[in-house]
């Protein structure tokens, strides 16, 4: 594949995450909120990885 090539298809693609991520922001409005408990939830699961390789 073409240098040009790759990287047009790249920022194509990249257009279409953040236009993606975008709607996905407006249509979910719990913004602040919604991200602690994203950080409290792996938390949980990386301390019952840890649980469960212990013992």
């Amino acid at each position: 594949m073409y240098p040009d090539l790759f990287l047009y298809v790249e920022r194509a693609r990249a257009r279409e995450l953040r236009a993606d991520a975008d709607r996905h922001r407006l249509a979910h409005p719990r913004g602040p909120r919604r991200s602690w408990e994203v950080r409290l939830g792996w938390a949980l699961v990386e301390t019952g990885l840890r649980l469960v390789h212990r013992y």
